[in-house]
């Protein structure tokens, strides 16, 4: 598949049209940013783990029912994707207390919510990716009611799916963010799943073995990732 313009660059992945307007490449690159950009680095090889972590995840789900934008590998670093329409929606999806959560309301990290929790914010970077609640995203046209309700059902879904996933591989799922667009009229899962959009904690100690280890400046980002993937891949 031949690779033609890039339509898109973000702070972890490049886009790229092909010879089928069906289609598109994503790249994913070893950039690494935090707190809304205004923390940036470089993680080795990040992009290498993060593409192929999100191909056996986004095929662990497929296999489940979850339709989702990936097709196949191309390279370590690329994956030939479904042409999808990305609704400006982020999904966050917590188990455990951590990060902004902990601080918002107050609430230990660490802590094992109750239930589960379903956040959404607005995908806008100059508005720092604001928290929004659906009449937000109704009055703001971000998607239509039946989207939201597809969105809410598949990420519940995911999360039962990948929290026993993890499991059996010695992980525990704290939390994670999600990304769906419209690919000929229906809702799938797109982006990504890695452990730039993921909370990962080793299940006997919590290590944290995620972006976290970027964002705290704990040390070793680049062996934690490739630990998640090892892991994945068993």
């Amino acid at each position: 598949m031949k690779k033609l313009a890039m339509i898109y660059e973000g702070k972890a992945k490049k886009v790229y049209k092909t010879e089928d307007e069906s289609k598109f490449i994503v790249y994913f690159k070893d950039d690494a940013t935090a707190f809304n950009g205004f923390k940036k680095g470089s993680v080795a090889e990040k992009g290498i783990v993060n593409n192929q972590m999100s191909a056996i995840l986004f095929a662990v789900l497929a296999k489940k029912g979850v339709k989702n934008h990936f097709i196949e590998l191309i390279n370590e670093r690329e994956m030939l994707v479904k042409a999808v329409n990305i609704l400006p929606i982020e999904v966050i999806v917590r188990n455990i207390a951590a990060g902004l959560l902990s601080k918002r309301l107050g609430i230990e990290e660490g802590t094992v919510l109750n239930t589960t929790v379903l956040e959404f914010s607005y995908k806008n970077d100059e508005l720092g990716d604001p928290l929004i609640n659906e009449d937000h995203i109704r009055i703001l046209n971000l998607a239509k009611d039946k989207q939201v309700e597809i969105i809410k059902s598949y990420a519940f879904q995911i999360n039962s799916i990948l929290k026993e996933y993890f499991l059996k591989r010695q992980i525990k799922l704290v939390d994670f963010k999600l990304e769906f667009g419209v690919c000929q009229g229906e809702v799938i899962l797109a982006d990504e799943i890695s452990p730039d959009t993921c909370r990962l904690w080793d299940a006997d100690t919590d290590r944290k073995m995620d972006k976290d280890r970027f964002r705290r400046d704990l040390g070793r980002v680049e062996d934690a990732y490739k630990e998640v993937l090892s892991r994945v891949m068993k």
